[in-house]
Order: C-alpha cells, then sequence, then structure tokens
C-alpha cells in the first residue's frame, strides 16, 4: 500500500517556557500542506533471518542510517506490543527536505504508524496511536489528524482550529540549509506574549505581520542571513504574510489568491507554489 505523508508549516511559534524535563513548551498552529513523500509498505514473504523490516529510500538523501530512520523506528515501536506484525518492506521517496521545519521526517513516521495499523488490522485506538506518535516525536501526533490545529505542551496537545488559507496563495521557499534544531534552541529567551496567538489567528491574514511572530526566526536569521532575506523578498513580492517555518530553513508567503506573482530565487532552492 503507498500513502503520501504531507508537510506542515507553523503560523507562529512561541516559547513560552523550559521545562523541569528539558524540553520547552511552546504555542504554535500547525497547517498541513500538500507537499509529499511517497511510502510504500508490502508484506516480506522472504524475510532473511531475524530482520523484520527491510526498508530503503530514494529522492533526497536522508542522513543517519537505516535503524536511525523514524519509518523503521515507528515499525518496531508497534513489534514490541504486536509481535505478530508480519516482516515488511518500506520503501521511501524523499521529497520533502530535512532540517527545513516541515515536519518530513514526523509525517512519515505518522504515516508509517497509521498505514501499519491499518494494512495488518491492529485496531488500535486512534489516541493509543497518538500515544507511540509523540514517542517518535513532539510533532508526529499531528499528522495523525492532519488538519490545522492549536499545539502547546511540546507540540503533543492538539486542538482544532477553524484556521484557513482557502482562497490564498501560498509560496514555499527553502534554500537548501539544514538548520539543526538544536541550534535553534540555544538562542531561545522564553516568555509569556502579550498578544495571543488564537486572538491573531482570528484574524484576516493581512493584520498578522508583525504580530504573528516565530520565535526562532532572531537567532536563524542572525546565524543565517539568507533565510531572513527570502523573508523580506516574499514581502516586497507583495506577501500578505511571510514566515519561517519551526525552527528553519523554510520560509513562506501568504499572498491573496488574485496576485500575478514575479519571483526569482537562486537555481537549485526549492520553490513550491499552493493555492490553499
Amino acid at each position: 500500500m503507498i500513502v503520501f505523508p504531507n508537510c506542515k508549516i507553523n503560523l507562529g511559534l512561541r516559547i513560552l517556557r523550559k521545562r523541569d524535563d528539558g524540553y520547552h513548551d511552546l504555542e504554535t498552529v500547525f497547517y498541513p500542506l500538500p507537499f509529499t513523500d511517497v511510502l510504500e509498505i508490502i508484506t516480506d514473504r522472504h524475510p532473511a533471518p531475524q530482520e523484520n523490516v527491510r526498508f530503503s529510500q530514494s529522492g533526497l538523501a536522508v542522513s543517519g542510517t537505516e535503524a536511525d530512520n523514524l519509518c523503521v523506528k515507528a515499525y518496531r515501536l508497534l513489534k514490541e506490543n504486536y509481535p505478530d506484525l508480519p516482516a515488511v518492506q518500506m520503501h521511501l521517496y524523499k521529497n520533502i527536505p530535512m532540517g527545513a521545519g516541515l515536519g518530513g521526517g514526523s509525517a512519515d513516521a505518522a504515516f508509517t504508524l497509521k498505514l501499519l495499523n491499518e494494512q495488518y488490522k491492529l485496531e488500535i485506538p486512534a489516541e493509543t496511536l497518538l500515544q507511540y506518535a509523540l514517542k517518535l516525536g513532539s510533532d508526529c501526533p499531528f499528522f495523525l489528524l492532519n488538519q490545522p490545529c492549536l499545539a502547546t505542551g511540546r507540540g503533543e496537545k492538539m486542538e482544532p482550529v477553524a484556521t484557513t488559507l482557502h482562497n490564498h496563495q501560498l509560496i514555499l521557499v527553502n534554500p537548501g540549509i539544514h538548520v539543526p534544531t538544536a541550534g535553534a534552541f540555544a538562542g531561545i529567551e522564553p516568555g509569556i506574549p502579550d498578544e495571543q496567538l488564537t486572538t491573531i489567528i482570528c484574524e484576516p491574514v493581512e493584520h498578522w505581520k508583525d504580530r504573528l511572530i516565530n520565535d526562532f526566526e532572531k537567532t536563524v536569521f542572525r546565524r543565517f542571513p539568507e533565510i531572513g532575506q527570502i523573508k523580506q523578498a516574499l514581502y516586497r513580492a507583495g506577501a500578505l504574510y511571510a514566515a519561517m517555518s519551526g525552527s528553519g530553513s523554510s520560509v513562506y508567503g501568504i499572498f491573496s489568491g488574485d496576485r500575478e506573482l514575479s519571483l526569482s530565487f537562486p537555481p537549485g532552492w526549492l520553490v513550491k507554489n499552493f493555492r490553499v
């Protein structure tokens, strides 16, 4: 069976406080986009001895070993509690860049859990599947819901919101820079914002500029000025709102749906135009 794990962007991202467990409490809105990887999982009819999952990958290069891949980790997580889960072959075609603030790896993991549950009739309740997803990453549970959500806590506490970008264009730009999440957090000064994110996103998109803030931008733009320059280029082109997604390096601009756009970025950069 083949599925298409999609990416997300963050509409605002505030880091509220450092927790005793080492994580940070945050507040953001996850918004899904129709830009996807491709994942296929089939039953392995001739598995190697002591080998429950055979994994292969193409498309964009993925760093790390096979054992580090979140799809493989998702399979092994379920296998611990569902020993009758058969051996499988997985192939992942990678379109969504890594270290880009788009949650591509988390989406791959969540879609693996969902696909294994459905394909092999494990009958794992939705709430339990969310707990499995959280073990793989703070934003993995979002991709099981896959609708605009206000996320709090580590990002795992989610509440669907009515926010929509319908009748807008969204330009997504990624310059091919891998931003390490740990480095992005290193420059963060947590704090409670003066204006609630839930108030801002209920207003029209043209009211979001300078109010819907991503706290990672200050640190990331200082270290990688070219990422900040993308945001400014989108505003010069007429964006109603522009921001970095997650901890970077992708930047998006939201434009009115009928606007004719003329944008130019260096060859080799990822540039996507969505009618959302």
